[in-house]
């Protein structure tokens, strides 16, 4: 981990717009960011268990994060945070991995005893976080960005875990219920703070509903744009339809939605597959799009570049990856930025940056 902070910190760079003007609308650029952004490795002796039970998807898993500021120092731009609901508090604070397998190194519970929303990946197994709660995330990114108050603006992607079949020998989720998301609500707007957040309220401004903002170039200026983070509920079902229900156009909500196109809540999708092609005529619509450049460590393990080049070229505003640095944990070349811009993980969108207009209307 030594080594991986290390290199971090010699390829930090700043960020730099240069190219990118000041009235150029936030569904006009193209980022670069993280997948799982929070995680980190499984213990050496946990993961050797895992490994030798199921050697397969021991291998999707073998990934790691350095902290979300030295993230957003390098100069990405999307964060992806996955959260389990914890409304008594406990739940998690000592998972069962530890027990599974002596030696491990020390686990950092804090928070984890206080009611709130947690962060890890996978319970009891894949449970170490660069924060472990979603107020302690929230504050890290918040104070990051007081910090550098002329950032540009931050995605963030985020999953609201549990409501489906739980593992019978992993603790279970909890249920999720419109509690969930109005909980989850507030606590952005508290430790985040309602000044650094980009709402679906703020881009519909006076037209009828959402999605007739959004087709009407109606997201803000990068200028607009410093200083916010704007969220990515990463659901496309029953827990996306919870959220949205009582809220049309997304009314009152902190979070947009993955709605399907032609819907009036419709304007941050999720599409996974880079090589989809729905993706590029969605840009053109003025959607904002988030997609992958690699998943399950397969393409850093053969170099495989093709999915990161879709990507690209798909117009995706958010392209994710688990390698803006070489990978640690096995011998690769494979690493994700752009080349030839001004910042190496922002630049103008291929295929809707040269149609930019200014101002909002």
């Amino acid at each position: 981990m030594k080594a991986f902070l290390g290199l971090a910190l010699i390829l930090a760079l700043p960020v730099t717009k240069k190219d990118l003007p000041d009235d150029l609308h936030i569904n006009r650029i193209q980022v670069i960011g993280s997948h799982n952004s929070y995680k980190k490795a499984i213990d050496p002796a946990l993961f050797k268990m895992f490994q030798q039970k199921d050697s397969a998807a021991a291998s999707t898993l073998d990934y790691e994060h350095i902290p979300f500021s030295a993230q957003l120092d390098m100069g990405l731009r999307n964060m992806e945070i996955d959260v389990y609901a914890d409304e008594k508090g406990g739940r998690w604070a000592h998972p069962k991995g530890l027990d599974w397998v002596p030696n491990q190194a020390p686990y950092d519970a804090e928070g984890m005893n206080e009611p709130g929303f947690k962060i890890f990946h996978v319970p009891d197994l894949d449970f170490r976080s660069q924060a472990s709660t979603l107020k302690i995330a929230l504050q890290q990114l918040r104070a990051w960005s007081e910090k550098h108050p002329d950032h540009s603006p931050v995605f963030i992607t985020l999953e609201v875990k549990g409501g489906g079949e739980n593992h019978p020998n992993l603790t279970a989720a909890e249920e999720i219920t419109p509690k969930t998301f109005d909980d989850l609500d507030r606590d952005i707007r508290e430790y985040l703070g309602e000044a650094h957040l980009i709402t679906p309220d703020m881009v519909r401004g006076n037209y009828n509903t959402l999605e007739e903002a959004v087709q009407h170039d109606n997201w803000p200026t990068l200028k607009a744009a410093k200083g916010k983070f704007l969220f990515i509920l990463d659901d496309h079902a029953k827990k996306r339809d919870m959220y949205i229900a009582g809220h049309p156009s997304l009314k009152g909500r902190v979070l947009f939605a993955n709605a399907e196109a032609g819907t009036p809540e419709a304007a941050a999708m999720i599409r996974n597959n880079p090589n989809d092609p729905a993706i590029k005529d969605l840009v053109a619509k003025g959607y904002i799009i988030r997609t992958r450049a690699d998943s399950d460590t397969r393409q850093a393990r053969v170099n495989d570049r093709s999915g990161f080049e879709a990507a690209c070229a798909s117009g995706a505003q958010i392209i994710t990856t688990d390698y803006y640095l070489k990978s640690t944990h096995f011998k690769s070349d494979y690493v994700v930025s752009f080349e030839g811009a001004g910042s190496k993980y922002v630049r103008m969108n291929p295929v809707s940056g040269g149609n930019a207009t200014a101002g909002n209307k």
